[in-house]
């Protein structure tokens, strides 16, 4: 008897999977543990593993779809059996002696697979609107996938309104309507319809590639949306004196192996200092829900990472604990795993404050986007000498760091920013000092 196989769950935040590749066809054997397809969370890549042994019958999504988790994705079972797909997916091709399957349908509408792909044409939703604006399909320049026309070309060629009459003459002669017609209001005739024939339209050079959103950067879409929605963001810009920063890293470069103090960075420097820095804080260690905020006992910081399939943030738990060593080597495991597409969802969740350090590509200041529900982020920048007059008045160049904070106003007071950003910047400049605390 034929069996399902279903998206597996990922961790309690996940809703759904997009599959990326089918790493088998139908019609292939597979034993339980086989990878059938690989798919992506809003955070990382994961492998389906097939929970059944014998053939495949039926893919039940195609590659780009995306499937909720714990929906059947795929049908496994003997050669000879058949697979009936619900309505609302165009049925694959399997063996025509084989018996019936009907696999549950938790989604609403399960997407058509590959096969229902045409790959040139024009949408139904562009044949309906191209036939009522009297414009012939083969005077259209296609940006749809695959070279076919859709809507928006419809739309972006369609200009005036055309009489009637122009529009049976357009669509039987294959003549092409000029963007104004010689009608009232700029109407088109159809004696305007033979000025401008269609095989003299001009086609576009310009080549336009259609890329869906989904994945990391749909969720990230969605997020930075919310967060500019939800909530009253202030940004506040400062520098800190980086010269201790600096010395550190440097000596800790220049340290034995045997301490294995050689990669921490001044990133790590800079987290350390916030993670000390929000104790003294709590009111920015917090989540404001609305009607009531949570303040959180030790400081769980979200590191903003840049990765090929877009922005994680993994989260870097009770920093407050750790020693600067730990802090590094963990920050890099966290980051490691984000860039190869295997951190854990649940690693992804339940930051209490974030920081985001852009100071590598040249950035000095900039303004971070919240990620709620957290009260405040910080943004880094990078180091630059900026100019201070000491008590001689003589001027000098020192060696600064930018930070930029940014704040909901709904749950703090800028001058309790300006607070938080005047310690951070003494912690930072003093750095040494505090990692004796």
């Amino acid at each position: 008897m034929a069996q399902q196989v279903v998206m597996p769950k990922q961790g309690n935040s996940v809703e759904s999977c997009i599959i990326v590749e089918w790493k088998v066809s139908v019609g292939d054997k597979v034993s339980v543990g086989d990878i059938l397809c690989s798919a992506e969370t809003d955070k990382s890549t994961i492998e389906v593993e097939s929970t059944a042994e014998g053939v495949l019958l039926a893919q039940l999504y195609a590659e780009g779809d995306e499937v909720p988790v714990m929906q059947s994705v795929a049908v496994i079972g003997e050669a000879g059996e058949k697979v009936e797909l619900p309505s609302a997916a165009a049925p694959q091709e399997v063996k025509e002696e084989e018996a019936s399957v009907v696999p549950e349908t938790k989604a609403a509408s399960p997407v058509s697979p590959q096969s229902s792909v045409q790959a040139l044409g024009a949408s139904p939703r562009a044949k309906a609107l191209a036939e009522k604006e009297g414009l012939p399909l083969d005077s259209l320049q296609a940006s749809g996938p695959k070279g076919r026309i859709i809507e928006r070309d419809v739309l972006a060629a369609k200009g005036q309104p055309l009489s009637p009459l122009a529009r049976q003459k357009a669509l039987e002669e294959g003549l092409a309507a000029p963007r104004q017609g010689s009608g009232i209001g700029n109407r088109v005739l159809a004696s305007d319809l033979a000025k401008v024939p269609a095989s003299v339209v001009p086609a576009l050079a310009e080549e336009v590639t259609e890329i869906p959103v989904k994945g990391v950067r749909k969720v990230t879409a969605r997020r930075m949306m919310e967060s500019i929605h939800s909530t009253c963001q202030l940004s506040l810009h400062a520098w800190a004196d980086a010269r201790a920063l600096k010395r550190l890293r440097a000596d800790f470069k220049a340290s034995s192996a045997e301490l294995g103090l050689g990669g921490i960075t001044i990133n790590d420097l800079v987290l350390f200092a916030v993670s000390r820095t929000l104790l003294q804080y709590p009111a920015f260690n917090a989540h404001f829900l609305g009607d009531r905020m949570l303040r959180f006992g030790h400081v769980h910081l979200g590191v903003a990472t840049d990765t090929a399939k877009g922005l994680l943030v993994p989260v870097l738990r009770n920093s407050d604990m750790l020693s600067l060593k730990q802090l590094s080597l963990q920050t890099k495991a966290l980051v490691g795993k984000c860039k190869d597409g295997t951190i854990a969802p649940d690693d992804l969740t339940g930051s209490t404050f974030t920081v985001s350090n852009v100071g590598s590509f040249g950035i000095e200041a900039f303004t971070p986007v919240l990620n709620v529900p957290e009260v405040a982020i910080l943004g880094v920048g990078t180091i630059a000498l900026k100019p201070v007059e000491d008590e001689d008045g003589d001027v000098t160049f020192i060696e600064h760091i930018g930070l930029s904070l940014t704040m909901d106003h709904q749950a703090v007071d800028g001058a309790d920013a300006a607070r938080f950003l005047r310690s951070l910047m003494d912690n930072i400049a003093k750095i040494d000092l505090l990692m004796a605390l």
